[in-house]
């Protein structure tokens, strides 16, 4: 059941929420109304109507040369205060920064949230040519990119089988994301330990992915790495991949005993 039909202003709070996500995955260059109506599933009106009482309460803020929406002052408050319990970066920050410098290929730091994941740190490595698929603040469907379908891949089967069910990713992502494709890297995932996500995204870029797990035994982080196709080979996947689950194993304990 959908509580949120039974819960008075539910619908305005979800409207409210979809507008913030995806200004949040906009950021930090911010988006126009329409852009954000667009991602958010609203119409144009009813976008710019939230985003302006947003920005009366400080939660939005515009900038006034462009007319793109930015995250506003008060959220920014609300996160610090909101880090102590939430925000495990600073620990991830190290691994994160190890792994571009050992590689050379960009970085990254995901947390699941729901059924997406939120890319929430990057450090780039010292190769020059980078993939710019994934940035702070971008979001993802579960399955969809090397996070994604690493989080995913050690979901319990009720939760995958629920999830695939109803997430229709073939339809955005393109047939590479039908059900039975994902489930097919989910199998070789759960093989090798870590994803591999050979440029279905953007073409010749690729990407590697490691679960970090709460201490409940839940997939709920996940460290990954992207660079170009040539730098992916199938030489050099196994090497990645080992590197990804050493940091993502210590990471993992580490968080245990925060």
């Amino acid at each position: 059941m959908d509580t949120r039909t039974r819960t008075p202003g539910a619908q305005v709070v979800g409207r409210i929420a979809q507008v913030l996500r995806a200004l949040s995955a906009a950021m930090p260059a911010g988006a126009s109304t329409t852009e954000l109506a667009r991602a958010a599933g609203l119409t144009r009106p009813t976008a710019h109507r939230l985003l302006s009482a947003l920005a009366d309460e400080g939660f939005v803020d515009r900038e006034p040369h462009t007319g793109a929406w930015l995250l506003g002052p008060e959220l920014y408050l609300m996160g610090v205060v909101a880090a102590d319990r939430y925000d495990v970066t600073e620990i991830a920050r190290t691994h994160v920064a190890a792994l571009a410098s050992a590689t050379g290929e960009s970085a990254f730091f995901s947390v699941r949230r729901g059924h997406e994941t939120v890319c929430l740190e990057r450090q780039d490595g010292s190769f020059p040519i980078r993939s710019f698929v994934l940035h702070e603040g971008k979001r993802f469907p579960l399955g969809v990119a090397s996070a994604g379908l690493a989080i995913l891949s050690y979901l319990p089967p009720a939760a995958v089988d629920s999830y695939l069910a109803e997430a229709r990713l073939a339809s955005e992502y393109g047939q590479e994301h039908s059900e039975t494709e994902i489930r097919e890297r989910i199998a070789e995932t759960r093989r090798a330990g870590y994803a591999v996500n050979p440029g279905l995204i953007v073409p010749g870029s690729w990407g590697l992915g490691a679960a970090v797990f709460s201490r409940t035994g839940q997939p709920a982080w996940a460290l990954t790495l992207t660079g170009v196709e040539s730098r992916f080979s199938p030489e050099r996947i196994p090497e990645l991949g080992r590197l990804l689950l050493e940091h993502a194993h210590r990471l993992t304990e580490q968080l245990a005993l925060r």
